[in-house]
């Protein structure tokens, strides 16, 4: 179902106050482009607005259009709602008062707006999203973006540049039928949907009678192809019968095999039950002999383990036999024992006498008392000599580190400035100078080749305390002066020059004048007073030729610092003669025209400084450099002071060490002395014990009794050893004759299980041939059984029976060679049928199923087409019938109104049958009496020309139009004053009709003596300094007269 417009809301009749609903009845804008704050009650008929250009006209337009939910974009000035805040202003709003259905009915929309392009909508006193502002504008059919009802200035030109088409659709829009523009639109849709659907049946039905053709010109082909198939599909069928033949012929040998393998089976029964009546015995005869052969193997381990037992038992009496032997022995050891005893007593007593002797005879050892006191006293004599030493050379080397430290961190502080200037080569490459560090190096390479001192860059030349004098100074010297370098000679510069001229860096040369004059520096108390505190000139350090440049070059001595108190009193500056001064975050300068005495102001943003950040004073580095020489002389004096002392404290720790050695003799002398004495005492106490330990040995008599005692035990426990090996001897004897009879009656049954054996293997054999017969059949069985189920696979995959094709085979040869025989006759007969195209057949077919497809789509399509036109013509009854009445009673007042001014017009619809989205509006205007209508455009008509036929094809609008207002902004531009007053009367005529709606006429001027209604109202704007007094009193309902008066009073 197509989307139906809403239906628009037909004017009323004007109520009392004269205003029909949605007409303007009061605008109210804050901080809005040009105004601070602006109250306008517009009339309810013809709004002339007048004042002069740059007055705050078009803003008026401006703020209608955004306050209605328009968007910026349609004015033409701005692409953003927060470049209509007042610059200076954080934010504003726009209040739009519109007429209810009744007087006392006022609908109040409110548009707050931001820099930061944010809107929030406030409709009677309540915050609303932006679809309920939309709304109510539609409500009363207010459309800012349709020229038609809506043209600002800056889209003047687009009116006239709108081609038929789009004249059309804007028409439609704006009066008329709301339906209009929807059909409109439906028609188009539907055309363009028509003109596919012809496409595609003219497309379709030339394509079918081709395809019907060609298979028309292959049927006989088609017709031997299909014979030809026919013959191959008898071929077919006979090959899917030859399987089964096959099947059968398998499925018979089966069978046999099955027989053969019944008989092989009976005959492997019989010979397996005679062998088992011959093995039954065996297996009891086997038993017997397990029997016997355990018995034996039990005896035999009885046997093992009187062996064992006997073998034990003989090595038990022979160890103790050993043992008796032993103790026999060690009687006689303890005779010869104690004759040694008695010899070591003697000598023991001997050594204990000569060793007491000894110790008596050893003279006692007196130290060196007065000589140890002497080296004493020497000593500490020395060690306070030393440790004052220690202290004098700790003092020097504390002083050494104190000295080195300072030297460190000049040498880091050096290096520190020196990377700074780095740092400032690397800036001065970032802003365009990529050569500066090898330039900077050629300098430093070849100072000694220049007459006079050579500065440069300069940057690594200046120095500024302050890092926003150092922005002020940045912004305001031009950049190439900071990557230049300064001579001070002519020929110098003529060598840079030459040398650097691939560097790309400037080369100034700078001569001395001692008849320079600069500007004093002096900051009056005036200055003062409005925050000026310095001047550029003054914030930096430069050697002189460096900072005469810049003066020079930049004019720094007449740019001036301020502070904040400075950037609210900017404009008193200028009257103390201070053209351009500085402050924290802008820079102010003023010039004077070339043309006149008026002066005119800039301001621009200060920015934050790049090539300073990290500056330093070249004086600096030069002291730093002066200090690192001096600390590097006094610590190498300090070190040489440092070695003398070292030999010094050397000599008498050498001395201190002969000293400590002699002490170290004597007592090493005591200290031998003392150990001989106890060496000796030693030797006396271990002979002494050595005596007492060889008299507490135990005696002869108790020692030998002790080894008989235990001699005549052990033979009392060989003899009992020797009966039980006699035991086990007899206990040997009988278990040997057991085992030889349980050993003789198992070789007896042993045999006879032989003799039986040789009786089973001949039975054997012949059960193993029937056995092998009978597995031989069966493997044939099973192998038929395999061809046989391969057979039925290998038919069932070619063709599984049906009864169709059981008849059909039935029909056919019986046997395998007749069914081939006939098989070769029918391929042979299809063979002989011969045909080109071997696709034929497939192409046909396909062919007939394309013709089949398109058939279908193309009844379809038809069908289609038929509801398409029966759509189109239904629509375009409604349509046109109607758009040609509208622009019938436009052409009618737009030729009146032509007809009145003297020259002609006519606005006719240009039809193109069912091409609706070529359909337009033309105009055509004359505006001379020789010559015919042309179509208004550029080409044709002047801008005057153009601007009255837009004006009055506006004017023709009047009367069909929906809309409450329309706004019209500097249309009489470029208009002749005969045009301009003709056009004039126009709009004053039509805004005295009963229902034309409210209407604003935006104009810089308005020409003398043009005739007025009571349906029109002027607005003048004006601004100026003398305006706000005037504008309050003539707010309360004053005549100008009045305005007039008061202002001359006050004069």
């Amino acid at each position: 179902m197509e989307h139906r417009a809403a239906k628009r809301l037909k004017l009323h009749q004007r109520g009392e106050d004269d205003y029909v609903p949605g007409n303007i009845v009061e605008i109210e804008i804050h901080n809005f482009m040009t105004y601070d704050h602006l109250t306008c009650k517009p009339g309810p008929r013809l709004n002339l607005v007048i004042g002069p250009n740059g007055s705050g006209k078009s803003s008026l337009v401006c703020a209608i259009a955004l306050g209605l939910a328009g968007e910026p974009q349609l004015l033409g000035r701005a692409s953003s709602i927060g470049a209509f805040v007042k610059r200076g202003e954080e934010s504003g709003y726009i209040k739009i008062s519109l007429r209810g259905d009744t007087a006392k009915e006022i609908i109040t929309i409110t548009r707050k707006i931001d820099t930061r392009n944010k809107s929030e909508w406030v409709l009677n006193g309540v915050a609303v999203p932006k679809r309920d502002v939309i709304e109510v504008i539609q409500k009363f059919n207010i459309q800012v973006n349709n020229l038609t009802q809506f043209l600002p200035q800056d889209r003047v030109c687009e009116f006239a540049k709108l081609s038929p088409i789009q004249l059309l659709e804007e028409t439609e829009k704006a009066v008329g039928n709301p339906e209009l523009p929807v059909q409109h639109h439906a028609l188009v849709e539907k055309s363009r949907e028509l003109k596919k659907l012809e496409l595609a049946v003219k497309q379709n039905g030339d394509t079918l009678n081709q395809l019907r053709a060609l298979n028309a010109e292959q049927e006989r082909d088609v017709e031997r192809v299909r014979q030809r198939e026919k013959l191959l599909a008898k071929v077919d069928l006979m090959r899917k019968k030859l399987p089964w033949l096959k099947y059968d012929m398998k499925k018979m040998e089966y069978k046999e095999a099955q027989k053969q393998e019944a008989v092989g089976k009976k005959k492997m029964d019989e010979a397996a039950k005679v062998l088992n009546d011959l093995i039954s015995p065996i297996e009891k005869r086997k038993k017997m002999k397990a029997t016997q052969e355990s018995s034996c193997k039990k005896l035999s381990n009885q046997m093992t383990q009187n062996a064992n037992n006997r073998r034990d038992a003989i090595e038990k009496e022979c160890q103790m036999g050993v043992q008796v032997r032993a103790k026999y022995d060690e009687m006689e050891d303890l005779k010869r024992q104690e004759e040694s005893r008695q010899r070591r007593i003697a000598k023991a007593k001997e050594d204990l006498v000569a060793a007491e002797s000894e110790l008596a005879g050893l003279a006692t050892y007196e130290p060196p008392r007065e000589e140890m006191e002497r080296l004493s006293a020497q000593v500490m004599e020395l060690n306070f000599e030393v440790n004052q030493m220690k202290m004098r050379r700790k003092e020097k080397e504390s002083q050494l580190a104190h000295e080195k430290g300072i030297l460190r961190k000049c040498s880091e502080r050096l290096k520190e400035m020196e990377s700074k200037n780095n740092k400032l080569l690397l800036a001065l490459q970032n802003t365009g100078a990529d050569k500066i560090f090898e330039a900077y190096s050629w300098l430093q390479e070849h100072r000694s080749e220049l007459k006079k001192e050579v500065y440069g860059p300069v940057l690594l030349e200046v120095n500024v305390q302050d890092q926003a004098h150092a922005a002020y100074l940045e912004n305001h010297v031009p950049n190439y002066i900071w990557k230049s370098f300064i001579t001070q000679d002519a020929s110098d510069r003529d060598f840079l020059v030459r040398n650097l001229k691939s560097y790309d860096v400037p080369i100034l040369n700078y001569v001395a004048e001692r008849s320079i004059s600069r500007v004093p520096f002096n900051i009056t108390h005036e200055m003062q007073e409005i925050g000026i505190y310095s001047r550029l000139d003054q914030v930096f350090d430069a050697p002189d030729a460096v900072r005469n440049v810049l003066i020079s070059q930049a004019a720094l001595e007449y740019s001036y610092i301020g502070s904040d108190v400075t950037h609210r009193k900017a404009d008193e500056a200028s009257r103390l003669g201070i053209l351009d001064f500085w402050t924290p975050d802008n820079h102010y300068r003023w010039s004077k025209s070339r043309y006149g005495d008026h002066m005119a102001a800039s301001v621009e943003q200060v920015n934050p400084s790049r090539l300073f950040k990290c500056n330093l004073d070249i004086g600096d580095i030069e002291r730093l450099r002066s200090r690192k020489v001096e600390l590097e002389s006094d610590i190498a004096e300090m070190e040489e002071s440092l070695r003398l002392l070292q030999k010094e404290q050397r000599q008498l720790e050498d001395e201190m060490a002969k000293i400590h050695k002699r002490r170290e003799e004597i007592i090493e002398n005591v200290k031998s002395d003392k150990k001989k004495h106890q060496e000796m005492q030693r030797r006396v106490d271990i002979r002494r014990r050595k005596l007492e330990d060889i008299n507490k040995e135990e005696d002869l008599k108790s020692s030998t009794k002790k080894l008989i005692d235990q001699a005549a035990l052990l033979n009392e426990q060989r003899f009992q050893m020797a009966m039980k090996i006699k035991n086990l001897l007899i206990e040997a004897v009988a278990l040997k004759w057991s085992f030889m009879e349980k050993n003789l009656m198992s070789i007896e049954i042993d045999t006879k299980i032989r003799e039986m054996e040789m009786d089973v293997k001949q039975h054997q054999k012949s059960a193993i041939q029937a056995a092998t017969h009978y597995e031989n059949c069966k493997k044939e069985t099973e192998q038929c059984k395999i061809q046989l189920y391969d057979a039925k696979r290998q038919a069932e995959s070619v063709a599984v029976i049906t009864d169709d094709l059981a008849q059909e085979f039935l029909q056919m040869p019986g046997t395998i060679e007749e069914l081939e025989v006939a098989i070769q006759d029918n391929l042979s007969e299809a063979n002989s049928i011969l045909f080109l195209n071997q696709n034929i057949l497939q192409e046909y077919e396909s062919r007939q199923r394309q013709i089949d497809a398109i058939a279908t789509k193309l009844e379809a399509d038809e069908k289609e087409l038929k509801r398409c036109l029966c759509d189109i013509n239904t629509l375009k009854g409604k349509w046109l019938p109607t758009l040609r009445n509208l622009v019938t009673k436009i052409n009618e007042t737009f030729s009146h109104n032509f007809q009145e001014m003297a020259v002609a017009g006519e606005v006719s619809l240009d039809e193109h049958e069912v091409d609706f989205d070529q359909f337009g509006i033309l105009i055509k205007v004359k505006f001379r009496q020789t010559g015919e209508l042309q179509v208004l455009s550029a080409h044709h008509q002047s801008g005057g020309e153009r601007s009255v036929s837009t004006i009055l094809y506006l004017v023709s609008l009047q009367d069909l139009t929906n809309c409450p207002f329309r706004v019209v902004d500097e249309i009489n531009q470029g208009m002749d004053p005969i045009n301009e007053r003709k056009m004039f009367q126009q709009l004053v005529r039509a805004a005295s009709q009963l229902n034309t709606p409210q209407c604003f006429l935006l104009t810089p001027k308005l020409l003398p003596d043009l005739e007025y209604s009571e349906a029109c109202s002027i607005l003048n704007i004006m601004n100026g300094p003398w305006i706000e007094k005037p504008a309050k009193v003539w707010s309360n309902g004053e005549c100008w007269g009045s305005v007039m008066g008061l202002e001359g009073e006050r004069v």
